[in-house]
């Protein structure tokens, strides 16, 4: 199961929720699939009785069995799971020549720091020493053939 969402408050005294999604957009989550709560460390289902989007990554919902005040005050500050979103598979870079933008080799990728919001390659320069590199698709130049060219924010190396 992915993270999808935080319940952030109750809304009116009919149960509705304000919620908050991470890395999903609202308008992609399938209202027809359930979503999971945890109690005592127990995912527990819950469908959408109503989903109104407000702005880019908040929604107010209806979730079936919270239908008053003191049921969606118990969800204030829970996580929100779902299992239908397929987790995009991570090719592994280890291995991989790390190039600047300029065309030079920087090193070889050896690892990498996954950092929420901000993953990071663990590059292998010819001196020995390992920096730590931004991944970013904003920074990726090219990526092929084994060689990732990246274009390195000044002072890093």
């Amino acid at each position: 199961m992915q993270r999808i969402a935080q319940v952030l408050k109750s809304n009116g005294t009919e149960g509705e929720l304000l919620i908050s999604f991470f890395d999903v957009a609202p308008e992609d989550i399938d209202l027809q699939e359930p979503v999971f709560i945890e109690f005592d460390g127990l995912p527990v289902p819950f469908y959408f009785e109503s989903f109104v989007q407000r702005g880019t990554s908040r929604a107010l919902v209806r979730l079936t069995g919270v239908h008053s005040l003191k049921d969606a005050d118990e969800l204030a500050g829970a996580s929100v799971y779902a299992d239908y979103f397929e987790e995009e598979e991570e090719e592994d870079l280890t291995g991989w020549t790390v190039k600047d933008a300029h065309g030079t080799v920087v090193g070889t990728v050896t690892d990498y720091e996954d950092i929420p919001g901000n993953t990071c390659l663990w590059v292998k320069r010819s001196s020995g020493d390992e920096v730590l590199l931004p991944f970013h698709e904003d920074l990726i130049v090219s990526l092929a053939d084994g060689v990732l060219t990246l274009q390195i924010p000044e002072g890093l190396l």
